[in-house]
């Protein structure tokens, strides 16, 4: 499955557990690491870690491997590692304290809507 995929399953799952603003990032012209960065916001911890739950299970069920995942004790911020694809789900506060969207501004942004 190509990185593209995976990033747009992983924003369709979060924005199936109402995450607000969505934002996938092309980062593959500028880093080695990974394709895409998918960054989404949260209202609480609880919903944070639901809403990773939900891009886990999703990528699950179409047989994608994680590589790693960071911060989900905490709930402010997990970090779901799947190679090509990086999925940063914060709460609002500690999204603004970071700012990713910031930081890989030179790289094509593109809002998420669910479409259907």
């Amino acid at each position: 499955m190509e990185s593209k995929d995976i990033a747009e399953i992983a924003a369709a799952a979060a924005s199936d557990k109402q995450a607000s603003d969505i934002v996938i990032i092309d980062i593959s012209k500028i880093l080695i690491i990974a394709d895409y960065f998918v960054i989404c916001s949260g209202q609480t911890n609880r919903q944070v870690q639901t809403i990773a739950e939900s891009v886990v299970d999703k990528l699950r069920e179409q047989k994608v491997r994680k590589v790693g995942i960071e911060g989900d004790r905490l709930g402010n911020w997990v970090l779901l590692d799947y190679g090509g694809v990086v999925i940063h789900v914060f709460t609002q506060d500690q999204r603004e304290f970071y700012s990713l969207e910031r930081l890989w501004s030179d790289a094509p942004h593109h809002k998420w809507e669910e479409t259907g």
